[in-house]
């Protein structure tokens, strides 16, 4: 019995001794008596990521592909939902995931069956510190730690300063998952309801973010909508678990955050600067920023829509170093023409462009653009 008690001494407390002896009776009864008291207790800390060499914690750094069964200490920053499956043997399994995170980088748990449940009834929540125990494999979207019935996910009171491998903006591509960025908010829409198909309604709002390697939109979807509104330009955030799309309009790829993502705030200053584009390199089919000064003013019209609805557009000639382009000025945008004055520096923040009068270029300024006076 001495034996059994050095070996659990070996665990750091992630367990009880009462749960130790009983994974040991079990892994006794499974062996069918083909090994004694003493290597069942060996195997089943070496279950939990314990061996005659290794008594400490790993960093989530430290893992990699070969490691096989890992302990470590982190703290949960997204929870998946459950999902049942069928077995091949008939059986309905469960799993669930989680993002986990230490000081030095981050992780996914995936959690079988009795461990996926206590996703299912609550007990694990964001923001809670496990002692973990699971083996390592390579999944879809890369490392994960498995963890099932024999694994060890046991709340720790031990203080964790969490931290999330991110993304540059310039490396999101179309059908990224799991994907954590952190970035300016450099522009914010105003919350629009929709209709579903199903009789519901949705609710839908847009920010833009930059880094020091371009922007992106970000669409917020349903109760996310509400970060929107706390929010204000020059804002640091972090995005947590969000996933990239095509945009099927203009085919540009944009950041979804649904009920599974996490957005806020932060106290870190993100670097950006916008990338202006000078006159002369615009091609048609493209959105650019551009800067110069005011060299042309046109008439302020309104004129109805197909659908019964009034709108308004304006046109002003901006120059820079390298040519003159004009630009239509849509909805509020419109209104400008009446405050500007020729010479008025001025940007045109991702303007759309495309061939106009004569097959010459234009911008188009809709609501997706920003215009700054200087």
């Amino acid at each position: 019995m001495d034996e059994l008690i050095e070996i659990y001494s070996k665990l750091g407390g992630i367990i009880s001794q009462e749960e130790f002896q009983k994974k040991v009776d079990e892994k006794v009864d499974q062996m069918s008596g083909l090994c004694d008291m003493r290597t069942a207790a060996m195997l089943v800390a070496h279950d939990l990521g314990v061996n005659e060499t290794e008594t400490s914690a790993q960093k989530i750094s430290d893992i990699n592909a070969e490691s096989g069964n890992v302990r470590f200490i982190a703290k949960v920053m997204s929870v998946f939902p459950a999902k049942e499956f069928n077995r091949n043997d008939g059986t309905v399994g469960r799993v669930a995931n989680l993002i986990v995170a230490d000081e030095t980088g981050s992780v996914r748990l995936t959690l079988w069956d009795d461990k996926a449940d206590l996703v299912r009834t609550g007990d694990i929540e964001i923001g809670q510190t496990f002692q973990i125990s699971g083996y390592v494999k390579e999944g879809y979207s890369g490392l994960e730690v498995n963890i099932g019935n024999n694994g060890i996910l046991c709340e720790s009171d031990e203080k964790i300063e969490a931290s999330i491998a991110t993304t540059k903006v310039e490396d999101v591509k179309n059908g990224m998952g799991d994907l954590n960025l952190k970035g300016r908010v450099l522009d914010i829409s105003e919350v629009r309801t929709f209709n579903r198909k199903d009789g519901s309604t949705g609710m839908v709002a847009n920010i833009t973010i930059g880094d020091d390697t371009g922007k992106i939109r970000v669409t917020l979807w349903d109760e996310k909508t509400e970060i929107a509104s706390e929010l204000n330009t020059n804002d640091s955030v972090e995005i947590i678990n969000a996933y990239a799309r095509e945009n099927n309009f203009n085919q540009q790829v944009e950041v979804q955050v649904g009920n599974r993502t996490i957005l806020k705030k932060i106290e870190e200053e993100v670097p950006f600067s916008e990338n202006f584009t000078p006159i002369s390199n615009i091609i048609p089919g493209e959105s650019y920023s551009v800067k110069g000064s005011v060299s042309g003013l046109g008439e302020l019209r309104e004129f109805t829509r197909d659908d019964g609805t009034v709108n308004m557009v304006s046109n002003i000639y901006v120059s820079d170093d390298t040519g003159r382009i004009r630009i239509a000025l849509w909805g509020d945008h419109a209104l400008l023409v009446d405050e500007l004055d020729i010479d008025t520096r001025i940007e045109i923040i991702d303007a759309f462009s495309r061939s106009g009068f004569n097959d010459e270029i234009e911008l188009s300024a809709g609501n997706r653009t920003r215009i700054v006076v200087l």
